[in-house]
């Protein structure tokens, strides 16, 4: 008899503790995030986030969903997912179209892009582009930024040749058809190290002060602003302690990365990881903080170089009122 009633007294625990878990998780808010590309170390926090607990401790059920063919602005900006991962150049573009997407935090502090080549192909500096290949990926800003470069150099786009090199790798087409490309170091980079493939630089912040803007930032769209904004202060309170903790543990947040996502190099993101984390906040005062200076400089450019119809309104297009205090 005693067997029988400890047996249901331990049932009960069970269905009692089962149900308190599903009525956990029915309570917790859904909301999605999209990525701007494939996982990589721009987005560990995010993953951190979601493993350590930090979405759910905010009442947040986060689901990190990749890009499709319209990209994560247009989804974003169509209320089709409430953040993304976004870059300043484009939406500085969105807002000066009426878009409606705003960035409410900077992954990482300074542009750690650049144009990159293996030291054979012999281009040491921005004129050394004449004559060579680019292989981009067909955007308007893509030829501004060379020109801009070459022409403090007194050189000439009109002697590059420049192709869309689509979804190609870096590494097979430097050895195929191009002779250089934008990268980003932390990545492409990194992965060059590893590879054994010594490469030259030209880091766009070497070049002009304008073009050191926020890539990647996080967004949202403004009716989730306007009529949930404790939704977005939860959000990016998680995902502030993800990046806060992939600063300060560069190994334990590679690992959850590499464990989230099963297809990615260990070895390149650990890498990656190390060179990538004192990063993201740098000599910012706290994580995710953006400047208005930075989206003003890096705006006047784009209208400077044709790549704006209209001036942009800066304090419109980013906010810094829902990072934590702390």
């Amino acid at each position: 008899m005693k067997k029988v009633l400890f047996l249901v007294a331990t049932l009960g625990l069970l269905i009692t503790g089962c149900a308190n878990d599903e009525q956990a998780s029915q309570e917790l808010e859904k909301v999605t995030l999209v990525l701007d590309w494939t996982p990589n170390t721009n987005h560990t926090g995010l993953y951190v986030a979601q493993a350590e607990g930090y979405f759910e401790e905010e009442g947040l059920d986060v689901e990190i969903t990749l890009p499709g063919e319209s990209g994560a602005d247009q989804v974003v900006a169509a209320e089709k997912a409430d953040f993304g991962i976004s870059a300043q150049e484009t939406i500085t573009e969105a807002r000066t179209q009426d878009i409606p997407i705003v960035s409410i935090a900077a992954v990482i502090q300074h542009n750690t892009s650049g144009f990159a080549s293996p030291v054979d192909k012999e281009i040491k500096a921005p004129a050394d582009y004449a004559g060579k290949t680019y292989g981009g990926w067909g955007a308007p800003v893509e030829a501004a930024v060379i020109d801009s470069l070459m022409k403090q150099e007194d050189a000439s786009i009109d002697d590059v040749s420049i192709i869309n090199m689509g979804n190609t790798d870096f590494f097979t087409a430097v050895e195929r058809d191009i002779d250089f490309a934008w990268i980003y170091y932390g990545w492409t980079g990194v992965e060059a190290e590893l590879r054994g493939v010594d490469l030259n630089m030209q880091y766009l912040t070497d070049y002009s002060e304008k073009l050191d803007y926020y890539t990647p930032v996080i967004t949202t769209n403004e009716m989730l602003i306007d009529e949930n904004p404790e939704t977005v202060e939860k959000f990016l309170a998680a995902v502030a302690k993800g990046y806060n903790y992939t600063i300060e543990n560069p190994e334990e947040a590679a690992d959850i990365l590499i464990e989230a996502v099963p297809d990615l190099d260990p070895e390149l993101v650990r890498a990656s990881q190390a060179w990538l984390s004192p990063k993201y906040q740098d000599d910012a005062a706290k994580w995710g903080v953006q400047d208005v200076a930075v989206w003003e400089n890096y705006a006047d450019w784009m209208y400077e170089n044709e790549l704006l119809e209209t001036e942009l309104n800066a304090t419109d297009a980013f906010t810094n009122e829902f990072l934590p205090e702390e």
